[in-house]
């Protein structure tokens, strides 16, 4: 399965959710795809904010060697399913995709947990560290849902290996290269 998480800026939200789901997915044994982007391209080529990273670290997940890139319609071909963090967030790969945008493969991350209630990962840019920390935990009960529902035996796009699942401290070597991302 190919997974996209996109958020403002992808050096906030994002990158945490990436690393987030690889983690968790490495831990499942599932040979996932798992990148991130942002819709705006101010922090392209970034680390994640020191912020996320702190937080990511702190769990146990690094996410230092990612680098923002901004989301693209060709993020419609690449991935099987690609979750905003916001509504706004939407939008805007609504506008870059154009005709490409594909409803049936963008969901809001929190409608994993919440269903329906279409709710947003808040932006913790511009606040204090436990703001992070509240992301941190919100993405990460998503990232559960999302094993859950796709990570077992005939799920489609759903394989289990041993060994060669991408990593947060094993990129491939295309990842994050070819993109750029924002302010989360």
């Amino acid at each position: 399965m190919k997974v996209l998480m996109v958020c403002l800026g992808n050096i906030c939200r994002s990158p945490l959710a990436e690393g987030i789901l690889q983690d968790k997915a490495r831990a499942a044994g599932l040979d996932w795809e798992i990148d991130s982007a942002g819709t705006n391209g101010y922090h392209t080529g970034e680390a994640p904010h020191h912020l996320s990273q702190k937080v990511a670290r702190h769990h146990g997940i690094d996410i230092s060697y990612q680098r923002a890139r901004q989301f693209t319609a060709a993020d419609f071909q690449r991935f099987d399913k690609i979750y905003a963090m916001a509504g706004d967030v939407v939008d805007e790969m609504r506008r870059i995709a154009g005709r490409q945008f594909d409803p049936k493969k963008v969901d809001l991350l929190m409608n994993e947990v919440h269903p329906g209630r279409d709710l947003d990962v808040p932006d913790p840019w511009y606040g204090p560290e436990p703001g992070y920390h509240e992301v941190y935990a919100m993405i990460e009960k998503a990232a559960d849902k999302i094993i859950a529902k796709y990570g077992h035996p005939g799920t489609a796009g759903n394989t289990r290996t041993a060994g060669t699942t991408r990593t947060a401290g094993n990129p491939t070597p295309a990842q994050k290269s070819d993109s750029q991302h924002e302010h989360e």
